[in-house]
């Protein structure tokens, strides 16, 4: 995956008002964990950002501050506001690009279940898996196969098969995606049940 490049300036003011103040420019306060080293400060240009996470929220990073030479960096978090869900904050981690690194992947479910066609739901209880592998290599997403899949079946993590120079970290027993019956079915029952216990309730001889 190529890298995409972000441009920033180092901040020098801090606080709520600069803060605001900052936000109201269209920048994004943000700063950078280096490994052995300090952290740095700094703001960038909020559309710029926005572009960048939308390409790929596990891509290498060239980030270049003020007039200092690139620096590969990951993702590692961001605030989004509550209401326009614009991002108020975002946290980088500096990486050496010939060292493997862990990072959280998201899963995307492919094809159409069997036992959805059946009338079953299915069901996605894990939406990301931690993986292990040089920043170049991590994927921006793995896809899961469910086609397959009846009601009754799961697919869990150690059923993925990786990208090559990918492994996956989380629990390989996690379930990742499974197609249940509808609960509409588990509802009937219970009415059912409930039909069959008020006529034993009511099937013997009035007191008189």
């Amino acid at each position: 995956m190529a890298h995409v490049a972000l441009h920033a300036h180092t901040r020098t003011e801090f606080g709520n008002g600069p803060t605001r103040r900052l936000r109201q420019q269209g920048m994004v306060p943000g700063i950078v964990y280096q490994p052995g080293g300090p952290s740095l400060t700094l703001a960038l240009p909020g559309r710029d950002l926005r572009k960048a996470l939308n390409e790929g929220r596990t891509g290498v990073i060239d980030l270049v501050i003020g007039d200092e030479p690139a620096r590969p960096v990951l993702v590692k978090d961001w605030q989004l506001h509550p209401v326009h869900l614009g991002v108020l904050h975002v946290d980088f981690q500096q990486v050496d690009l010939t060292q493997e690194v862990e990072a959280p992947v998201q899963i995307t479910l492919i094809g159409n279940a069997v036992g959805v066609r059946d009338g079953g739901v299915l069901d996605q209880p894990l939406r990301e898996v931690v993986v292990s592998a040089l920043p170049d290599s991590l994927p921006d997403h793995i896809e899961v196969d469910v086609s397959e899949l009846t009601i009754g079946d799961a697919i869990a993590v150690g059923d993925i098969v990786a990208p090559e120079g990918v492994a996956i970290v989380t629990d390989p027993e996690t379930v990742v995606a499974s197609v249940v019956a509808p609960s509409s079915d588990v509802g009937d029952e219970s009415s059912d049940e409930g039909e069959v216990e008020t006529t034993d309730a009511g099937g013997g001889d009035s007191p008189s």
